[in-house]
Order: structure tokens, then sequence, then C-alpha cells
């Protein structure tokens, strides 16, 4: 009897043990089962697509493939995302249509990417938005405000922006004078490209039976000196309102022209052009007093976030990633913004890398806010919604910096409280 009931237990032990081991085995094939790779990934790996203009005209932009391979580098050293690491794969396209079609070609044919991811340029990206649909690639959180890109996800349901659109922009500054301003006398400076013309067809359908309130407008192209005649026109139009829609170098030379002509309209920059340290300071601050802008991200030369956590951050991964780069410009605080954007996307595609999981987590995006956006500025996508970004926060250049005013501002002329 001893012996009996001692072998009884044993015996159901062993018929545990192998119950268990089968349970086990079928969870772990089911595991298996469930893990799902496109081209480029796998159980150790995913391979990511990029490019920027590394050389040529537009170099300086080449910071935002620089500070995404250093975040790379950064999940990597942590192990990976998911237990894979990040391959990044990042080609010069010279800022050229043409080298970014070669370019994308070489990334989805020969080095199999999952995806792209941030590509650069408006013109670059135009060249191959067909092409990356058409394969039914992932084309991820672009690195252009194009509006096109994100306001017809039915034609281009695999392409994602990450700014907000130009015409978001150009109508979020319609309302805002619609409501604060509404009996000003509009004069507007406009870049002659598709840039300008983007922007301004925003502002005027925000303008809506509005649009009369414009009484100048004065394009420039990109091959002319300066602006100076074209602000001396707007001047002489009698307009107390003046709308620069132009970029860095243009836009620059259009405030130090308003101090030059002691002309002192309510001026609103749009947001390519606002940063402190490239235009303000070159432009003379007291000539930027009260200027008005929009804005969706930190500016990290301002000693307002400082001590914003996701701003230690972003300086400490700077401090030790890349310390030879200028951490208080525009364009590394940006790209540092979209690769927490990435890390999100494969953190939530889990083990199903198919192209059509990550294109369905980028397109199901509910309120993720990377760090260093402002206040309340979150990012929402759904299938019939490709614009991540619709809230911009108004801010008024006063002393040294850019201050917050008023609640969020949307392209739909609805505010929205912080």
């Amino acid at each position: 009897m001893t012996s009996l009931t001692t072998r009884a237990p044993v015996s159901r032990r062993f018929a545990t043990i192998a119950l268990s081991g089968v349970f086990a085995l079928a969870a772990t094939f089911h595991a298996q089962a469930e893990k799902k790779y496109g081209p480029g990934a796998s159980d150790t790996e995913v391979k990511i697509g990029n490019f920027v203009p590394y050389s040529g005209p537009a170099s300086s932009f080449s910071l935002v493939g620089k500070v995404h391979d250093a975040y790379v580098r950064m999940l990597n050293d942590n192990g990976g995302i998911n237990g894979r690491k990040i391959s990044f794969i990042s080609y010069d396209d010279h800022y050229s249509p043409p080298k970014a079609v070669e370019q994308t070609r070489k990334l989805l044919e020969k080095d199999e990417v999952l995806f792209l991811w941030q590509t650069l340029g408006t013109a670059s990206n135009t060249a191959v938005l067909k092409y990356v649909n058409a394969k039914k690639v992932p084309h991820l959180m672009l690195s252009s405000g194009g509006t096109k890109f994100g306001d017809d996800p039915k034609t281009y349901p695999w392409t994602i922006p990450f700014n907000p659109a130009f015409a978001t922009e150009g109508r979020i500054y319609a309302n805002l004078i619609k409501e604060k301003y509404p009996n000003a006398k509009i004069a507007v400076l406009v870049q002659n490209d598709e840039y300008g013309k983007d922007i301004y067809k925003g502002f005027r359908e925000g303008l809506g039976d509005k649009v009369s309130m414009i009484v100048a407008e004065a394009p420039y192209d990109l091959s002319d000196a300066t602006v100076d005649s074209q602000m001396v026109k707007l001047k002489a139009s009698g307009a107390d309102l003046f709308v620069n829609l132009s970029t860095p170098k243009f836009a620059a030379q259009a405030i130090r022209k308003l101090g030059e002509l002691n002309w002192k309209p309510v001026h609103i920059l749009n947001n390519v052009a606002s940063t402190k340290k490239t235009v303000l300071v070159p432009a003379g601050l007291d000539n930027a007093q009260g200027a008005i802008t929009a804005n969706y991200i930190m500016d990290a030369s301002d000693p307002k976030w400082r001590d914003e956590a996701g701003m230690k951050k972003f300086k400490a991964f700077m401090e030790k990633y890349l310390p030879d780069l200028d951490r208080d410009s525009t364009l590394p605080i940006y790209a540092y913004a979209a690769a927490q954007t990435l890390e999100h996307v494969l953190r939530e595609a889990g083990d199903d890398l198919s192209r059509e999981n990550v294109m369905k987590v980028a397109s199901n995006l509910k309120d993720f806010r990377p760090e260093v956006l402002l206040p309340g500025v979150v990012m929402n996508t759904s299938p019939t919604d490709h614009l991540p970004i619709e809230d911009m926060q108004v801010m008024v250049f006063r002393g040294d910096g850019w201050q917050p005013e008023g609640p969020l501002l949307s392209a739909n002329a609805s505010k929205k409280t912080q």
C-alpha cells in the first residue's frame, strides 16, 4: 500500500509535466504562427528606407537623416524593438526628384525594406508617390507639408505625412484673421513655387467670402536676390496686416525691411520661417516684435522649455549620439519627434511586421504625442484621414521668445482647449 500510494502522485506529476509540455509547445507554435513578416523583416531585424539630401543645395536638411540614424542606434543599443534590431538605410537624393526615384527603387527592389520613413522634400516625394502606392509599400511620416500627401487617402492609401499640411497652416491663419482682425486690409508676400502656392491656396480658402480683404500680393522667385521691392509695394498698398508666406532667407529680409520702412502692420509669419536663431536674430529681434505664427513643436533654443521632460531627453540624446550637431536648431528636434513616432509604430506593430499591419498601425494613431510637441498637440489618423497634426498653437514673439497665446487652433475653424 505504501509503495502504491507513493507511486500514484509520481505518475500524476509525470502526466502534469507532459501536459504542461504539450501546452507550452502548442503556445510556442501558436506564437510562431502569429508572427508575420513582410520584405525586410525577420525575427532579428527590420529594414526601413529613407532618402534625404546629404549633398547639393539643400544639404542642410541632411540633419533629419542623421538624427534618425542616431535614434536608431540608440534603440539598437538598448536591444532594439520587440527583440529586433533596426536597419535604417538612408540614401542621398541630392534634393533631385529623378534621383529620389532611383534611390526609392533601390530601397524597395534591392534592399527590400519593409517601408519608407520620413523621406524628405515635396518634389522628391511627389516623384515617387504613385510608384510606392502601386507597390503597396507604406510611405510614412513624409518630411513635407505638401497637402496632397495627406488629403486624398483614397487615391494614395499608403502615404501619410508627418508635418501639418501647408494648406492646414494657411487656413489656420485665415481663421485667426477672421476672428481677431475682421476689418484688416491684407498684404501677402508669397514664394512663387509649389510650397508658396500650397499654403496660399489654403489661406485663400480659409478666408472664403472674405478673400477681398487681400488688397495686395507680391510673389518672389527663389532666384531673386532680395524681396525689398516687393516689401515697398506691399507697404504702398495701405495694408495694415502683413502675411509673410516666405522661406527663411527671404523671411529674414522681409522682417528687416519692415524695420527699415518703419511699417508696423500686424505681422503673420509662416511656421517654416519662425525660427529665432536662423531667421529672427539675423532680421533683428526689434523688427520681429509682435509677429504671430502657428507652431506644433518646441523650439530647442527657447529657455522656456528647458525643464520639460521631453526636452531634457532630447538634449541628453543629442549630447550622447550627436555631440557635434547644433541641438538648438530646428531640424534636430523635428527629426527627434518623428523618430519617436517611428518607435511607437514599430512597438505597436508587434510581431506582425507585414506591410499591411504597419500601415494599419500608422493609419490608426490615437492621441499619440511625441514628447517634444507643444502641450496639447497630438497625432491622430484614420484610414480616411491621413493628416496626423491638424491643430497648431498660436505664438506671439515678445521680448526674446515666442509666447503661446490662446487655445489651439484647428484648420476647421473650431478652437480646441488645451
